[in-house]
């Protein structure tokens, strides 16, 4: 079965280092780099939304943010239940 690489940029043989790194790594510390990386992506979303919506203040980023990754019906109901709204 062939290994399959997940970007377009990286050389087959990078993937492998990449993956043999990281199969190397005990299970702490790898589910400590998900969670740094996973930080690292709310908060680039975070930065996204303010740049798209710079008049939302830090609630609505967040309502928006609850709105991008699990949709819209669970975001209105955490508005309502706040009552916070968007602009």
């Amino acid at each position: 079965m062939a290994e399959m690489t997940y970007t377009t940029d990286t050389s087959t043989e990078a993937a492998k280092h990449q993956s043999l790194a990281f199969a190397e790594t005990s299970p702490v510390e790898r589910i400590a780099k998900v969670c740094r990386l996973s930080n690292n992506l709310r908060t680039m979303a975070r930065d996204a939304i303010r740049r798209n919506h710079p008049e939302f203040d830090s609630k609505q980023v967040e309502l928006k943010l609850i709105e991008l990754n699990y949709g819209k019906e669970l975001a209105d109901a955490v508005r309502q239940r706040t009552g916070e709204h968007l602009q």
